[in-house]
Formats: structure tokens, sequence, C-alpha cells
């Protein structure tokens, strides 16, 4: 629609993970380049976490294509909401394996022969688990497990676990500490500062064909605004530029002002952060213990011949106990 008015060749803020628009900051890098040592040098499991939007499964499609054309064969998982069974025939059957009706010891079976023959010719496998973060506990066992195939010098299966920081809460969790000590490498993508949001947005408009400054179609004081509402992560910035272009289009502007920049923030609520709503906790300790005062008193009743009269007890805790004051 506006991609004429502005000689665009295509949109630039598309918010499809295309790698041809990787936006390369130092972090993108490392975090691109422990993907591909992890894979490369057969270490096993590798872990990339970070925020919604920044990133994450754009450069997990760089590494594949990075990858294309070489021995490397690989299972994508992108929906992580599987049972250990699904897990195992989704990966099975994402590898070209028979998976279809097979019980998950004929399937480890057959997952077990497909990583021997190719690790005797030489050839590399992977599994990439995107939204990792949704991988219940039983599910990230059985990943692990996986593992157990080896050599004494390499890993049959090379894992790539990719989510949202809860993974890395996930991890830490006492059923999992034998997974989180295989980990061999890790990277976390952070949000773009200022500065690096100026070259992401610049760098898109740049590949989509834009022959005037670069600075004309969106001022300094416009970006300083979409970083200011995006908090510099990729996603929203594409979402902010993509809404701004429409808006400005429609008034017939040959710049985004930073006033249609507060309007698109605005109609998305984009001032309005995301509550994360906690469990109320229980102390099942105090609770037990609570449960047991309660029995031994209806006892006691019981042997005295009267009611139990547990109901004109006070309590109080004490340092995190229960005590019941003696009868006055």
């Amino acid at each position: 629609m506006y991609k004429t008015f502005y000689n665009l060749q295509r949109n630039p803020f598309e918010i499809t993970p295309d790698p041809s628009f990787l936006f390369a900051t130092r972090r993108h890098n490392e975090a691109l380049a422990t993907l591909y040592y992890g894979v490369r040098r057969h270490k096993g499991f590798v872990v990339m976490t970070g925020e919604v939007g920044t990133g994450k499964t754009l450069l997990v499609r760089c590494l594949l294509q990075l990858l294309k054309g070489s021995n490397v064969a690989y299972a994508y998982v992108f929906n992580s909401r599987l049972s250990s069974l699904e897990f195992l025939q989704y990966i099975a059957g994402d590898f070209g394996l028979a998976a279809s009706g097979k019980t998950k010891s004929e399937l480890l079976l057959e997952l077990s022969r497909y990583l021997i023959s190719r690790h005797q010719q030489n050839l590399t496998t992977v599994l990439v688990a995107d939204e990792a973060h949704h991988l219940s506990t039983e599910v990230l066992e059985e990943i692990r497990l996986l593992t157990n195939l080896e050599t004494s010098q390499e890993k049959l299966l090379q894992i790539l676990l990719v989510g949202q920081p809860e993974l890395d809460e996930k991890l830490d969790s006492f059923e999992l500490r034998q997974l989180k000590q295989r980990i061999a490498a890790r990277s976390h993508l952070q949000p773009l500062d200022l500065e690096e949001t100026t070259g992401y947005i610049r760098r898109r408009l740049q590949l989509c064909g834009v022959r005037q400054d670069l600075a004309m179609l969106f001022p300094a004081d416009t970006i300083a605004e979409v970083y200011r509402h995006s908090r510099g992560i990729p996603r929203l910035i594409n979402t902010v530029c993509e809404n701004a272009l429409i808006s400005a289009y429609a008034r017939q502007l040959q710049n985004v002002p930073p006033e249609i920049i507060e309007e698109v923030a605005t109609d998305f609520r984009l001032d309005v952060l995301p509550i994360r709503r906690a469990e109320p906790a229980v102390n099942n300790d105090v609770n037990d213990v609570w449960q047991a005062v309660k029995t031994l008193l209806q006892f006691h009743g019981q042997l005295q011949g009267t009611r139990s009269r547990e109901a004109d007890v006070p309590l109080m805790s004490v340092g995190g106990a229960i005590k019941h004051e003696p009868y006055i």
C-alpha cells in the first residue's frame, strides 16, 4: 500500500523472522556463533534464551540457513506442548523415520539406529526445540536421556534449546539438575539500545530500497520515540514502524513524525506492561502441623469423653512453627 509512495521494493517491517533482515548486533553475533560452534563441534546441549520478540527464532533460522547444504540433518520442533511420546514421534517423523503407531521403546530404538548410522558416515544430527520454556519436565528429561547416545569423544545428537527466560528458571529446578550440568554453551539475547535501534530501522529501510537520505523517512526524534515505546524489542519496533508508515501514508506525509509513533503506541497499548500473576504462596509445613494439632485435640477430647475444645485454643506462629497456648 505505501511501498510505491515511499519507493520501497518490499515491506521493511514484516514481523516474520526473515534471515535476510538480520541486524547483527554484538550480542546476536555472539549468540549465533555459540549455536554454530555447539553444532559443528558436537558439544551436545546448547541453550539460548531471550525475552519475547528479541530475535531468537530469527537466529535459529539463520543458523539453519548456514548449515543448509552441509552434512547436517535437523528436526525442528516449534510446538513444544507435547507429551513425551508425541515429542519422540514428532522428531522421528521430522528426521524422515516411520513413527506412526510405534511404541516409545520402538521409537527410541529407531532413533538410536538412525543416529549411530549417521555418525558412522561422519554426518551431524541436530534437534532444535524452539519455545522450549513450554516443554514439560518429563519431555526435558526425555531429551536428556537422548544425549546418552555418545562416543568417548562426542555426542551423537546435538540439541539446541531455545526459549524465553522461563527456560532458565526451569533448568535451575532440582528435577532438571542433571540436564543443567550437561549444557555445554549458553547465550542470552537482550533488547537493542537506542543506537542499535537506529541502525536496525535504517538497515531495514536500506534493504528495502530506500534511495533518499535514510534519516528523512524516520528522523532521529521519531526513532527515539520508537525506542521509548518498544523498549528496543525488535518485534515491537517492527510493529510500531509498520503501522507508523501506514498512518503517514494515509496523511500523505513524506516522513514519519514523532506524534504518529505516540498514536500507534497508544493504539497498541504499548505503555501497558504485562502483569505476571504469581500463585499465592502456601506454607504446607504450617498447614500440616495445624492439621496434626487438630487431630490430637479431637483425640484428646474423645478420651476425656468431652467435646473437643479446639475452637477455644488460640494458635500463634513462633519462628515458622505452630504452638498452642495452655488452657487457662
